[in-house]
């Protein structure tokens, strides 16, 4: 089977994917919906964002990240919808492929424990082109940079050096989550708009674009 081959083959199995409303991790709590996997991947992008899990809306639309916290990281990114949406130049695969539904406070609720023991080592060995990968959130820190992730997502982000400018396996760049809920810790931590956005601007650029980095 040749990759392309194997990357169809792969997202029509995750699109068909019920597991976490039939055979939940945790005894009577399957999902509370209907699930709508949603994840993009792609057997010639080397750009990888790996986020959390769908929202609402990106249920309904089944698009990724076609919400507010979208527009924020296409700003963070610098690139288009067009650009954003381009499966052959970047890939998206949330740890959570189904919206998993709303707390008690009215937030989202973590990706589902499903999800990422079944599906994500499929997922990364069907992609080895990858390059970089953009973790967003303590989820996708978790899974991507293991015990080399700091205590809390503020320390992992502060220390981007030492996932990103490596020689081996692909670069790790790790951020906070878009989310407009987030605009509070942006205000706070002013390094990260000066120091990261424009290193990842500058890389993605050169990733989907071919201009030189730097």
């Amino acid at each position: 089977m040749t990759e392309p081959d194997r990357i169809v083959a792969l997202g029509a199995s995750i699109a068909s994917c019920r597991i976490c409303r039939d055979h939940p991790a945790i005894a009577n709590n399957p999902l509370p919906h209907e699930p709508r996997p949603v994840a993009t991947l792609s057997s010639t992008a080397n750009l990888l964002i790996a986020g959390q899990a769908p929202g609402l809306r990106v249920h309904g639309s089944g698009l990724p990240f076609n919400d507010a916290s979208g527009n924020r990281l296409r700003d963070w990114m610098g690139v288009t919808r067009e650009e954003f949406y381009d499966a052959s130049r970047l890939a998206i695969v949330p740890m959570g492929f189904c919206f998993p539904g709303y707390g008690t406070k009215g937030s989202d609720l973590p990706p589902r424990r499903e999800c990422s023991p079944a599906w994500r080592r499929d997922v990364m060995s069907a992609m080895p082109q990858i390059d970089t990968i953009l973790v967003i959130g303590q989820y996708a820190a978790k899974w991507h940079l293991g015990a080399r992730r700091k205590k809390t997502t503020t320390e992992t982000v502060q220390n981007w050096r030492e996932y990103f400018l490596v020689n081996h396996g692909p670069r790790i760049l790790p951020l906070p989550h878009p989310s407009w809920r987030n605009s509070g810790w942006l205000k706070k931590n002013l390094w990260f708009e000066e120091e990261v956005l424009p290193v990842l601007r500058q890389h993605v650029d050169s990733l989907i674009r071919g201009t030189k980095f730097a």
